[in-house]
């Protein structure tokens, strides 16, 4: 796939490049024609998103419970004092139904919480600048061969994108359009529809929505001769006149980057409905194209431009010192900075410490007849000096009385 998005850098002021018109009957290339300056507006998926969601909403139809239901039996409560619930009971006897709560959300039989009502806010506004904001984004994004690919349409094969189409308007057989769509690589696109009908999950099957399809591509048209007679049948493939274009065709689900397939007459009536960023649209009154914010947004490539590197100062360590707050109460060091005579104190409390405690041991020692290190050192001295004398051949037994 090709695009003339990916060859230039977008720029309002630059020459927008060309795109190739290919010939609907033939397939070879019938000319080119000036890419409209739609497709170089900002593609915001936040605005898409927001918009798509408003006005989905404006299909709605409104629906509701009946108001009575839940309510159409005649029950009272017991009141106090019968060690039940105070719920209201079904009056009567005789059945099982007499007795049993009722009108309550927890009842059986009782009505819902909140009972849903017709007047409920069904539709939502959205602004005019938003809508044509949200619609020119999906069209950019259109263009863009990654967000089709990401969307899952099969284009593998596509020769360009935006495909131009020409001589295709005045078609009228279905089977000449599957020629004309798989002459361009669209054909797996079709298959793809086909095979993804699948039945509804959920009640929708009962209300004459039985069947999904997967979206395909959307044909967009500038002058309807005959050519929804020959797209109109091809399931998940959907039809626009250029002055009619949709968000909700565009964009399905919010979700950018479908594949269009042009006619050559509405792909150059582009620039005229949504003007450039020169001058305003002749179809709208005073509405000009959204000016990106930033006229490249290859953030990767700006960064990594040397034009920007050589500039820029040395990438730094990234270490970064943070102070560690300490308790003086619990840290020494913390309370010496605080006070400066707390060393002192603290080693003057220490001597005076081990003073009391050698003191007191002295006195317990004295109470207990406990003699000194001294002593025993010396009583250990002589004991060994005995033993070794037994030990020795000079050792005569002293005499006894």
């Amino acid at each position: 796939i090709t695009s003339p998005l990916h060859s230039i850098v977008i720029m309002a002021a630059a020459a927008r490049p060309l795109v190739n018109v290919y010939d609907g009957r033939s397939g070879e290339t019938a000319g080119t024609t000036e890419l409209p300056a739609v497709f170089t507006a900002p593609i915001r998926a936040d605005v898409v998103h927001f918009v798509h969601t408003q006005i989905a909403k404006n299909k709605r139809q409104a629906y509701a419970v009946n108001k009575g239901a839940g309510h159409q039996t005649s029950a009272e409560s017991w009141g106090t004092g019968r060690a039940v619930a105070r719920i209201p009971r079904v009056g009567g006897g005789g059945t099982h139904r007499s007795g049993q709560g009722a009108f309550g959300n927890m009842c059986r039989g009782g009505r819902m919480f909140a009972p849903t009502k017709t007047w409920r806010k069904w539709h939502r506004q959205a602004n005019v600048n938003q809508r044509r904001y949200a619609l020119v984004s999906a069209l950019a994004a259109s263009a863009v061969p990654s967000l089709v690919l990401a969307r899952g349409h099969r284009v593998e094969e596509v020769q360009e994108i935006p495909l131009v189409l020409s001589n295709i308007e005045d078609l009228a057989k279905t089977r000449d359009a599957v020629a004309v769509l798989g002459r361009f690589g669209a054909g797996a696109e079709l298959e793809k529809c086909a095979a993804s009908k699948k039945i509804r999950a959920g009640k929708g099957k009962m209300r004459n929505r039985r069947y999904v399809t997967r979206r395909g591509p959307l044909v967009v048209h500038a002058e309807n001769l005959t050519i929804d007679r020959a797209f109109r049948n091809l399931p998940g493939l959907e039809i626009c006149h250029v002055d009619r274009l949709n968000l909700l065709q565009v964009a399905p689900g919010g979700h950018l980057g479908r594949f269009i397939i042009w006619t050559q007459g509405a792909f150059e009536k582009l620039d005229a409905l949504y003007g450039t960023y020169e001058k305003d649209s002749t179809e709208k009154v005073d509405y000009r194209l959204p000016r990106p914010v930033m006229t490249n947004a290859d953030l990767g490539r700006l960064i990594n431009a040397s034009e920007i590197q050589n500039v820029l100062r040395p990438k730094k360590d990234g270490k970064r010192f943070h102070v560690h707050k300490k308790n003086p109460l619990a840290n020494l060091g913390a309370l010496v900075k605080l006070n400066p005579y707390a060393m002192k104190a603290r080693r003057t409390e220490l001597l005076a410490q081990k003073r009391r405690s050698e003191n007191k041991a002295a006195v317990v020692a004295a109470k207990r007849g406990l003699v000194s290190a001294e002593e025993r050192r010396s009583r250990a001295a002589a004991s060994k000096a005995f033993y070794n004398a037994l030990l020795s051949d000079e050792y005569t037994k002293p005499k006894t009385a």
